[in-house]
């Protein structure tokens, strides 16, 4: 018995499992401490489970408590713990023999059998039994395993701005007790812990997905639950735009802007004149005719608001005209000015090319005319030089007879007269 009481003092390691566990431990202690009160060890045989329906929320772990009892001078050389299921069964843990990661034996070869499954899933649900030495003579018990998801309960669908919600973690392992602690998420950031969340006076910066988990306790985060805060149009206001900018004629567009959840439905346009208010459109945009004071009026189901009233200096339309007209006639004189001025550098550049060509030709005649008098005169010097050679040209006249048999009677010193003019004449 003294072996038995300390095996149940590790049993006070599963408290760290929540205090949920901690009273199942506590159960399965005084159970023991009964049957041992009872002198049942040493005179039955037979295995049991101080909780006959165990609930665990998936990801979590969970411990099957069991204690049994063998005859008196036998000893414990094989047990296993089997999962049944309707159709089939099979063997989980076995010694000797396999071992798993997911399901833990924690107990021992003389009373405690406890069995522990890390982050069970809902594979896992189902009906366990535990067995030694095939249980020869030993009735076998069977324990059930539900396996839960947490949830978040929003008593409200529709969520306005200003009220005051509270999210519930829907636990149904734990009851009304409330025993086991919890986490809250608001888009994957820790917030909050317990087992409920309280937001007041919601806004905007409420809206988001929210999710909560057992605390200490990794796997077993919830269904997300969407919190969408709704609120009436507000930051209402007209803004201006030129249809220019999306391919019109260039004409002023008015748009009616508001900030609203859900978007605006209706839409209303108003003129003010003096004291009277004429509506001019149900549009998100409006195209003024003139200009004008004007302002923009919206709403949802959750109520609506007036933009600030938006005064529209439009020009008049002659004034707009003539300044078209100006440009048109500024523009038509810059492009006569280029016209004209590239037509008198045309012309400009046309005359050097005449006058040069002009002057070219010019001289080109010049030359030719100084070249003919010089040819004159080259040719009336030839002429008055071949005159005056004929003038002073002495014409000598000589009488040649030819006589037969005579022979040649010329004198030496004739040859020497220099100023006798000597030709000689041959007769063929």
């Amino acid at each position: 018995m003294l072996k038995l009481l300390l095996k149940l003092k590790d049993l006070k390691d599963l408290t760290r499992l929540g205090p949920k566990m901690l009273a199942e431990s506590r159960q399965l202690m005084w159970t023991l401490l009964l049957l041992f009160a009872g002198d049942v060890f040493s005179s039955k045989c037979f295995v049991d489970y101080p909780q006959q329906t165990i609930c665990a929320v998936r990801g979590s772990p969970v411990v099957f408590f069991c204690i049994f009892n063998i005859i008196e001078k036998q000893e414990v050389k094989r047990f296993m713990w089997a999962y049944v299921k309707p159709s089939k069964g099979r063997f989980i843990l076995t010694y000797p023999g396999n071992v798993s990661e997911r399901f833990e034996y924690t107990g021992d070869k003389v009373h405690n059998c406890s069995l522990k499954i890390h982050e069970v899933s809902h594979y896992d649900a189902g009906k366990y039994f535990f067995r030694y030495n095939a249980n020869k003579g030993c009735p076998a018990k069977r324990l059930v395993l539900k396996v839960i998801d947490l949830n978040i309960s929003v008593p409200k669908e529709t969520i306005k701005e200003g009220d005051s919600v509270n999210l519930t973690c829907k636990n149904r392992c734990d009851g009304e007790e409330g025993s086991y602690g919890y986490s809250w998420f608001k888009d994957g950031e820790a917030i909050n812990e317990g087992p409920v969340l309280h937001l007041t006076n919601v806004s905007s910066k409420h809206s988001g997905n929210y999710t909560c988990s057992l605390k200490m306790t990794n796997g077993t985060t919830s269904g997300v639950a969407h919190v969408d805060v709704e609120y009436g149009p507000k930051n209402t206001s007209v803004l201006v735009r030129s249809s220019s900018e999306t391919g019109a004629d260039g004409s002023i567009v008015l748009i009616c802007c508001s900030d609203a959840h859900p978007p605006v439905e209706n839409y209303s346009w108003f003129k003010i004149a003096d004291s009277w208010i004429q509506k001019v459109g149900h549009q998100p945009e409006l195209l003024p005719v003139d200009g004008g004071q004007y302002s923009c009026s919206v709403s949802n189901k959750h109520g609506s608001q007036n933009s600030t009233v938006f005064t529209l200096k439009k020009k008049n339309p002659y004034w707009t005209f003539m300044k078209a007209m100006l440009v048109i006639i500024s523009v038509s004189v810059v492009l006569l000015l280029v016209v004209t001025s590239v037509v008198a550098v045309c012309r400009l550049t046309k005359n050097k090319i005449r006058a040069e060509t002009e002057h070219l030709e010019e001289m080109q005649r010049t030359d030719g005319a100084n070249r003919l008098r010089t040819e004159d005169s080259h040719q009336s010097q030839a002429v008055n030089d071949l005159k005056v050679e004929e003038a002073t040209t002495e014409i000598i006249y000589a009488t040649i007879e030819f006589q037969k048999g005579r022979k040649r009677t010329m004198k030496r010193e004739d040859y020497e007269n220099e100023t006798v003019i000597y030709s000689t004449v041959r007769r063929n």
